[in-house]
């Protein structure tokens, strides 16, 4: 266990290894799973100032999802999430001309129309945070079959979760967290 600042980060993160291979997992990480998307509190205010830029990359299900119960909505076990389609895909999602899950925020904030990227737990996954009183606990949490693909590119590539993930955790908690989280890996692991 590492700890940077308020978190518990599971040795995972530096020693396993892990990148997407969209070509194998097809984005199935924004259909599995008990809910949508956790989202931040202060995402929700986002997803109101965004929704009519983002609406017109959804899909007429995914609509028809959130016009019915919301453009978020509370779950008992995880807070605020995404909705989900018929306990499927999330609600924001659309499937590209390769069958490939694309996010809907994402793909505006790649077209220039929104600065928000998308939910911070869907940039950090398979990074998953549980928030607790004292401090969260950072963890690698891929799922089994699922992401298989990724662990076996990652170690073909060599590239540690946490430098796969740079970008999210900046974006989370900072380049400064970020170089801690590197010197870490650097000091331990760098030389292997």
């Amino acid at each position: 266990m590492i700890v940077i600042e308020h978190t518990l980060v599971s040795d995972e993160v530096v020693e396993e290894q892990f990148v997407c291979d969209l070509s194998k997992c097809k984005g199935g990480c924004c259909e599995d799973g008990d809910t949508g998307a956790p989202l931040d509190t202060k995402e929700l205010d986002i997803i109101n100032e965004v929704y009519d830029i983002v609406k017109p990359y959804l899909t007429k299900e995914g609509i028809n999802v959130i016009e019915k119960q919301g453009r978020y909505q509370y779950d008992r076990e995880y807070g605020w999430v995404t909705p989900a389609i018929d306990g499927g895909m999330c609600a924001y999602g659309f499937r590209d001309e390769t069958g490939t899950i694309k996010c809907a925020f994402e793909q505006a904030y790649y077209d220039k129309k929104i600065t928000w990227k998308k939910p911070i737990s869907c940039h950090l996954f398979p990074i998953r945070i549980k928030v607790g009183k004292e401090y969260d606990l950072v963890n690698f949490e891929p799922r089994e079959t699922l992401c298989n693909p990724a662990c076996k590119l990652g170690k073909k590539l060599k590239v540690p979760v946490y430098q796969f993930l740079k970008e999210a955790i900046i974006r989370k908690y900072g380049e400064d967290y970020y170089g801690q989280l590197d010197a870490y890996y650097q000091h331990y692991h760098g030389s292997k």
